[in-house]
C-alpha cells in the first residue's frame, strides 16, 4: 500500500492534482488548502494558529529519521533503498517525485523489507520531504563554490542520531545521474561526503543509503557493544601460574620427543612461548593442550620400551 504527504497526491505515473483517498491509512487533509493546512513541525494549523497535535520524543532515535531519495529514476534503487533501511532499523522512506513508482522491480529488490516500502511517502517536492525536520543532511560528491558545513559520514550520523532523539531529521540523497542540485543543497544545514576511491567514486543511491544506515546504527548499538573480543566467553583466561606450568610441560615434552635439543639455543622454546601467549588461552584450553602433551610423552615412553607411566 502507498502512503501520501498527507494524501496530498495520487500517483499515476506521473503527479496529478490533488485527490483525498478513500483508504482509512490516508489522511483528507488537503496541503494545498490554507483553511486546513497544517505544520507537521509544531502541529499547528497555519490558518488558525491552534495547536491540534503534540509529538512526544520517540524512545528509539531511529524512528526519527527519515530517508529521502529525490526523483529517483530506477524502481530498483528504491527496493534496494528500503532493504538497507530495514537491515538498520530504519523504516521512514520519502519519495520526491520518483520517476517509476510504484513498480514490481521496487518490491523484488525490496526482498523482506516490503513493509518500508508499504509505508513510504511520496511527495512532489524536497520542501514536503524534509517539513518539520530540525536537521536536513544532504549527500554531495562535488566540492562547492561557496563553502559548506562538510563531514564525513561517521561524524554527520552521531550528530543526526543525537538530533533524532529530539527531534525528525532527514538524510537526503540525489539523483542517480547527477545528485542534488545546489538549490537542494542549499537548502540543507550539513553535507556528507563519503571518501570512496578517487580513481572510482561512483556509488549506487543504495549503497550509500547502506553507508550512512550502518553509521547510523552503529551509533544507536554504541552502548551495547564492547571493545573486548572475549566477552561472553565459555572459560576464564588461564591464570599466570597455569601458564607458566604448561610451557614447562610443553618444553618438557618436545624435548622427550626430540624435537628441542637441551643443548640448542632456546630461540625456538620463546617463539612458541610468543604464539601461545599472543592467543591468550583460557583454562580450558590449557588442560586440552596439556591432556595432549601428556598422551604424546605417554606413547614417546612406549616407543623406547619405557612404561609409559607419568606426566609432568
Amino acid at each position: 500500500m502507498l502512503r501520501w504527504q498527507n494524501g496530498a497526491e495520487v500517483y499515476h505515473h506521473k503527479l496529478l492534482e490533488w485527490r483525498p483517498e478513500k483508504n482509512p491509512r490516508v489522511s483528507t487533509v488537503n496541503p494545498l488548502d490554507p483553511a486546513t493546512a497544517q505544520n507537521t513541525a509544531t502541529g499547528q494549523n497555519t490558518a488558525t494558529g491552534q495547536n491540534t497535535t503534540t509529538t512526544p520524543a520517540p524512545s528509539n532515535p531511529l524512528d526519527n529519521v527519515r530517508i529521502v531519495l529525490v526523483n529517483t529514476s530506477h524502481p530498483g534503487n528504491i527496493g534496494a533503498t528500503a532493504r538497507a533501511m530495514k537491515n538498520m532499523g530504519l523504516r521512514h522512506l520519502y519519495l520526491v517525485a520518483p520517476q517509476r513508482y510504484p513498480s514490481d522491480e521496487a518490491t523484488w529488490r525490496a526482498a523482506n523489507a516490503a513493509d518500508v516500502l508499504d509505508g513510504a511517502i511520496v511527495v512532489d517536492s524536497f520542501e514536503a520531504a524534509v517539513a518539520g525536520c530540525s536537521l536536513v543532511i544532504g549527500t554531495s560528491a562535488r566540492e562547492r563554490t561557496i563553502p559548506w558545513p562538510l563531514l564525513d559520514p561517521r561524524r554527520a550520523c552521531a550528530q543526526a542520531y543525537r538530533e533524532a532523539a529530539r527531534q525528525p531529521i532527514a538524510l537526503v540523497f540525489g539523483r542517480e545521474d547527477r545528485g542534488l542540485t545546489n538549490e537542494e543543497l542549499q537548502k540543507c544545514q550539513l553535507h556528507i561526503h563519503i571518501p570512496t576511491n578517487p580513481e572510482y567514486s561512483s556509488l549506487n543511491i543504495a549503497m550509500a543509503v547502506q553507508v550512512l544506515a550502518y553509521e547510523l546504527r552503529m551509533t544507536h548499538v554504541e552502548s551495547e557493544l564492547t571493545a573486548d573480543a572475549m566477552d561472553g566467553w565459555d572459560f576464564a583466561y588461564a591464570n599466570n601460574d597455569d601458564i607458566e606450568r604448561f610451557f614447562t610441560h610443553l618444553d618438557a615434552a618436545l624435548t622427550e620427543m626430540g624435537f628441542l635439543k637441551p643443548d640448542a639455543p632456546k630461540q625456538t622454546s620463546a617463539r612458541l612461548r610468543r604464539l601461545f601467549q599472543r592467543t591468550r588461552l583460557d583454562a580450558m584450553e590449557i588442560n586440552i593442550l596439556r591432556g595432549i602433551f601428556s598422551s604424546a610423552q605417554y606413547w614417546v615412553r612406549r616407543a623406547k620400551g619405557g612404561q609409559g607411566d607419568g606426566d609432568q
